[in-house]
């Protein structure tokens, strides 16, 4: 198969070049006749059995599919010839897997995986993040849903409302629409402003009050421990993560200090009693 056959030349500068290569295209894929069905059920006899000749021979017949179906695709920010690029592909894979035991024209098969692959293509070109196909079907169905209820209802569903409708749950129902926003970069410039977007956003990366804060409460919370029992200061210590900031287990800390899980709960309860009636310093870091 000539590869000028299958994927039309992208190389164009003006409307004239692409005119002049969609003619040229049309023209080269006509002169390949049209299949019977019972030629269909035969090549496809032949592909299965690994027949190559019959699978160019398949696509080739139905490059004409591609481009009727490529044109109900066609808006003013695409190009045709780049959806028959992207519908070859489908017909390639539908020759590939089309079955002469289903009993059904070639083209009635093949109009879906056509269909698919233009559909992809156009999602993955206009989302700044590319969602997976299954993500992508159903925010269709949300967006389908919403202009349905909203002319049902004379106003703007609620997410319950979506999600008693497609049968989702409403954490389901947000997240999706959550994946469908738009992407804005923070080097937009601010309208009416000296600045961009960026500069409206605190950079929290090195924050000295907050570094200077953290500490002071730390340096009180020791303190505080050390006015505990060394078994309720260590409990606490193991419990709270001051050990490497790994948080321990009743039962491993029971095993640190040679005692049971419960016995450790209880000096927990009554270490954390004591803290509370003599820790009301530390108030003062956390009010506002």
């Amino acid at each position: 198969m000539k590869a000028s056959t299958l994927r039309p030349r992208k190389e164009y500068s003006n409307a004239r070049d692409v005119e002049d290569l969609l003619q040229d295209y049309f023209n080269q894929i006509k002169k390949t006749p049209l299949l019977s069905f019972e030629e269909e059920l035969s090549l496809s006899r032949l592909i299965q059995a690994g027949d190559e000749r019959a699978r160019q021979r398949m696509i080739e017949a139905n490059l004409r599919l591609v481009v009727k179906i490529a044109r109900d695709f066609l808006t003013p920010d695409t190009q045709l010839l780049d959806l028959i690029q992207e519908g070859n592909m489908g017909l390639i894979t539908a020759a590939s897997k089309y079955d002469y035991a289903r009993n059904v024209r070639f083209s009635t098969y093949a109009s879906w995986w056509i269909k698919q692959a233009i559909t992809r293509s156009l999602v993955n070109k206009r989302r700044t993040i590319r969602l997976p196909h299954r993500k992508e079907e159903t925010l269709k169905r949300i967006q389908k849903s919403f202009s349905y209820l909203s002319q049902t209802l004379f106003r703007e569903p609620s997410t319950e409302e979506l999600a008693r409708d497609l049968d989702m749950r409403p954490s389901e129902v947000e997240r999706i629409l959550s994946l469908a926003g738009n992407i804005v970069s923070l080097d937009t410039e601010i309208t009416d402003e000296s600045g961009t977007l960026l500069d409206l956003f605190e950079d929290l990366t090195y924050s000295p009050d907050r570094l200077l804060m953290r500490n002071c409460i730390h340096e009180e919370t020791i303190g505080f421990l050390e006015t505990l029992l060394e078994k309720e200061k260590q409990i606490l210590m193991y419990r709270f993560e001051f050990y490497g900031g790994k948080k321990f287990t009743l039962k491993k800390i029971g095993e640190e200090l040679g005692m049971s899980p419960e016995t450790v709960r209880q000096i927990e309860i009554r270490a954390l009693k004591k803290l509370r009636e003599s820790a009301v310093d530390l108030r003062d870091y956390i009010e506002e």
